[in-house]
Order: C-alpha cells, then sequence, then structure tokens
C-alpha cells in the first residue's frame, strides 16, 4: 500500500448485523496494515462480547483494534463520548502508521462523524434518572406536556409519544438551561469528510442476511450469551441503560427469571434482530443514500479497488 493511502485513507465499512463486517474489516487491516475501529454502539460495553458479536480475543490479537469493550455496562454511553474517543483512536492509528477501519453497524456514529454533531455538554447521571424515573411514573405525555412549558420549541418538534426523545430534552433544559434546539444550532464540525474515504454498506440479500442472523445467535448460545447475560443480570442495573436493550438480553433474561424457555427467547431474540436489521436498511437509505451498497461476497474487492 503507498505512503498516500497509509497515512490519509479512512475506511468506513458499515452493513446490518451479521452481515460479514467484521470478517471484511479483519481482512482488509491484514492486507493493508490497518486499525480496527469499532462503531457499533453495543459492542463498546465490557460485559457483552459475546451477545454483541465482538470480536474474539484470537482475532483482536492479528491486529489493532480499538473502541471495543472500553465502557463498564453501567455507563450511558453517548454519541458525543464517541466522538472524542475516536479521534484519540485516529491520532493513535496515523502515528503508527496504520490505515484506520472504521467498522459497525451504528448509522448515527458515520453520520455524526461525517455530517458532525450538536455541541450538548454531557447530561449528570443525577438528572438522567431523575427524568427516567419521573418518565416511568408518569408517561410521556405528562413529560411532553412539562417540555411544552419549559421548552416550547423542542415540545413543538416531538410527538407526546416518544419516550426517549422527550426526555433528552428535558435532560438538557434541566442541566443546560438551554433548549437542545440552541445545542443544535451550535454543531461541532465533523471529525471525517467521507468524500474521500473508501465507504461502504454492505447488502446481503434478506435471506441470506435472516440465516446469518439465526446461524449467529444460535452459536452465541453454544459459546455462552446466557451465561453472559446471566452475569449482566446479576449487577441489578438500570433496565434503561442501553446495555440493557441491547439485542437478545431481555429475551434471555426472562429466560433467567423462568418466564419462558430458552428456545423461546432465542426465537424473540432472531425476531427482533431481523426487524433491526431492515430499519438499519431503512435509515442508511434516507440518511446516507450515498454510499455504495455491496454485496457481501464482492466487499473486500470493491474496497482493494476504492485503495488502489
Amino acid at each position: 500500500m503507498n505512503e498516500k493511502n497509509v497515512n490519509k485513507t479512512v475506511v468506513l465499512i458499515a452493513g446490518p448485523t451479521a452481515s460479514g463486517k467484521s470478517a471484511l474489516a479483519l481482512a482488509l487491516a491484514e492486507q493493508f496494515g490497518g486499525m480496527i475501529v469499532n462503531a457499533d454502539s453495543m459492542q463498546v460495553y465490557r460485559d457483552l462480547r459475546i451477545i454483541t458479536a465482538r470480536p474474539s480475543p484470537e482475532d483482536e490479537a492479528r491486529v489493532p483494534h480499538h473502541l471495543y469493550g472500553h465502557v463498564d455496562a453501567a455507563e450511558n454511553y453517548s454519541v458525543g463520548r464517541y466522538v472524542g474517543d475516536l479521534a484519540e483512536a485516529l491520532t493513535k492509528a496515523r502515528h503508527h502508521g496504520l490505515m484506520p477501519i472504521l467498522v459497525g453497524g451504528t448509522g448515527l456514529y458515520f453520520k455524526v462523524l461525517t455530517r458532525g454533531l450538536a455541541a450538548v455538554p454531557p447530561i449528570s447521571p443525577d438528572i438522567r434518572s431523575k427524568v427516567r424515573a419521573q418518565l416511568d411514573a408518569e408517561g410521556p405525555a405528562a413529560l411532553h406536556a412539562e417540555l411544552g412549558r419549559r421548552d416550547p420549541a423542542m415540545a413543538a418538534r416531538l410527538k407526546p409519544a416518544d419516550r426517549t426523545r422527550i426526555a433528552r430534552a428535558l435532560e438538557v433544559i434541566e442541566a443546560t438551561g438551554r433548549s437542545l434546539a440552541d445545542w443544535h444550532r451550535e454543531d461541532m464540525a465533523p471529525v471525517l469528510d467521507d468524500m474521500h474515504a473508501a465507504r461502504i454498506f454492505l447488502a446481503p440479500e434478506r435471506e441470506e442476511l435472516h440465516r446469518r442472523i439465526d446461524a449467529r445467535l444460535e452459536e452465541m448460545l453454544t459459546n455462552g450469551a446466557v451465561e453472559e447475560v446471566r452475569a449482566l443480570a446479576v449487577r441489578g442495573l438500570d433496565p434503561n441503560l442501553p446495555v440493557m436493550k441491547a439485542h437478545g438480553v431481555p429475551w434471555l433474561i426472562r429466560h433467567l427469571k423462568g418466564e419462558m424457555s430458552l428456545a423461546d427467547a432465542a426465537r424473540e431474540a432472531k425476531r427482533d434482530t431481523r426487524r433491526y436489521t431492515k430499519r438499519q436498511f431503512t435509515w442508511f437509505r434516507h440518511q446516507l443514500g450515498d454510499w455504495p451498497r455491496i454485496a457481501p461476497e464482492a466487499a473486500l474487492d470493491e474496497l482493494m479497488r476504492m485503495l488502489a
């Protein structure tokens, strides 16, 4: 690989869950001397290696990996923190002459990296807990009414049943005294220019993707996913934390509580994952529709052509 590509090219590999992104990134990193950087919001949590399909220790030993399993499950990892962590990883990659290869299925990460992010400061856990408790006790309609009194601009943008965004808007007004709409006008500049990056979205055929999802879940169960989720459940964490909503986790917790069989939990986890991949396709089509869609079997050759 020439010096220009090593020092300047960033590879962005997105795609739905179970589309083969990690294997592609590993092959590319070994071919071109790369550093694999996580762009999946669940793979940041150290408590869940198996159920989130993080790279294995063996794969991590083959090439440098960053931003995998570096966050405790009790934390609510934000996209703003991810942007800061990524900037450090990119600096490290370039210092060592490695090509950064960003890989994951979290579309929002790719969007804020290439399009920018509103500069909202971190929200304290106390304020977040207070708002979430109020949401659970009173429901989203009541909080939407409160938001209408405190932040009419944001309330007008949100539907009364939009629990997540209503809570977020209230957290921001509570923590900063300013509307989230105001913060959105003070965007942080993009970290990457995706027009000068090698970027692809893996797009397997639906039937093949569903087969991969089912096979991977069965492999996870064989390799200790139930025990992993059991260890997480024992911690008694807030069920609203992101890690508690990772694909398969809620169903396996119900199984561990004796509420359903393992077979039923597996079936529901597979169904949820298939539905999620459909949303991933839709999100990328609407938000990052100019990214090339490539079949997994053709992706390595296509990226090598881009990097030539």
